[in-house]
């Protein structure tokens, strides 16, 4: 069934998702429709580093980084400070969320491990989710989310794996991407020297062990949009990971919201990728929200 977002037509102006918020370095909030609500961002990635360099990235790596290295302890004051400025009703009267309900301003859907590159590149990455729970405990959130939003190559590590345990316990979910079908597509979209098979392990061993999203962004590609043959590919992919023992609660469709860095990566109409969805949830049995 396709997504019916509670996030009104009128609140569009909110979903910029800038990671730059006041004079916070690490956290900011946004107005997230994947989300259903506010979500605040964690950015592991100030210095705008990542393995992957996706045609379709928003990432403006022209402007010099805010910050080069992960402060944990501003991390943790600044993620202090954001939840009290939400519990106050500060968001109220900025004018970034002009049109909100206070009601949605005052409810923290999630937590969310999602910034200027790959968050499980950070060199002790379970600390950050340390902390990000601990808070979260402390405040009373035991209905918010801790959300990765990962392209899964890091899903491998010691420390990335211990930093998922914490998330398990904390009512955590992760976010993997997979936007392609074959390794082909895969290098042209997302530009990874990281092998595609290693993407898919990853992916795998991790929903073996709980339930992820499968978020991926279909777009065109210098006007195409993507191939049958591409799509079944992609299908059959999804279908390797249940087979394997993965649970995949839902498959996130989405597609191109902001100026991409190749301008041949273009977006696809609502009812294009509602098209791509109704195959995916034929192939493979899936739910699958669109997000257009």
């Amino acid at each position: 069934m396709s997504d019916v977002s509670p996030i009104r037509n009128t609140w569009k102006a909110v979903h910029d998702h800038s990671r730059q918020y006041a004079d916070f370095t690490f956290v900011y909030p946004v107005i997230s429709r994947r989300s259903r609500g506010l979500s605040i961002g964690v950015n592991l990635n100030p210095d705008k580093i990542c393995n992957f360099n996706c045609i379709y990235c928003e990432v403006d790596r022209r402007t010099p980084p805010r910050a080069t290295a992960v402060d944990r302890t501003r991390l943790r004051a600044e993620l202090d400070t954001m939840i009290r400025c939400v519990k106050d009703g500060g968001l109220a009267g900025d004018p970034r969320f002009a049109g909100v309900p206070d009601s949605v301003l005052r409810d923290i859907k999630d937590i969310a491990f999602s910034g200027d590159g790959e968050p499980t590149m950070l060199s002790g990455f379970s600390e950050c989710v340390r902390i990000v729970a601990e808070v979260r405990a402390r405040e009373s959130l035991a209905s918010t989310k801790i959300v990765l939003i990962t392209n899964a190559a890091g899903l491998d590590k010691a420390d990335v794996r211990r930093g998922l345990e914490i998330l398990d316990a904390n009512n955590g979910q992760i976010w993997g991407k997979l936007d392609a079908g074959t390794e082909a597509y895969f290098r042209s979209v997302n530009r990874s020297n990281i092998r595609f098979d290693r993407i898919l392990k990853n992916l795998t061993e991790t929903a073996r062990v709980r339930p992820i999203v499968i978020q991926s962004l279909f777009l065109r590609v210098r006007g195409v949009v993507m191939p049958p043959e591409e799509l079944e590919a992609y299908c059959q992919r999804l279908r390797e990971i249940t087979g394997a023992g993965g649970r995949i609660l839902a498959v996130h469709a989405y597609t191109v919201a902001r100026p991409t860095p190749e301008p041949y990566a273009t977006r696809l109409e609502a009812a294009e990728l509602e098209s791509l969805a109704a195959t995916i949830r034929a192939r493979t049995g899936l739910q699958v929200d669109t997000f257009a």
